[in-house]
């Protein structure tokens, strides 16, 4: 299993449009992955998941990943949360 802890820095936070493209993204990969917050685990390809954290900005998700391409998943999203979801 792969995780990293990722901080959400766009002023908008997780809402509909990043849910939407973080799960896209989950989705390409063959691993199982999670959004963890607050002890919240949620399903990293389910949209409706994703967008129950309530992820504000400044808060701390996990990404966790566990199969065949777990690290590169984990390295993919975590670079969306790295440029703020494309959304400056």
């Amino acid at each position: 299993m792969t995780e990293r802890a990722v901080t959400v820095t766009n002023p908008l936070g997780v809402h509909a449009r990043p849910s939407a493209l973080l799960v896209q993204t989950a989705s390409k990969f063959q691993s199982d992955i999670w959004f963890v917050k607050d002890g919240q685990e949620v399903n990293g390809k389910s949209m409706l998941g994703v967008m129950t954290l309530a992820a504000e900005m400044g808060s701390t998700v996990v990404i966790r990943a566990n199969g065949p391409d777990e690290e590169r998943a984990v390295e993919e999203l975590a670079q969306i949360f790295a440029i703020k979801f494309d959304e400056n």
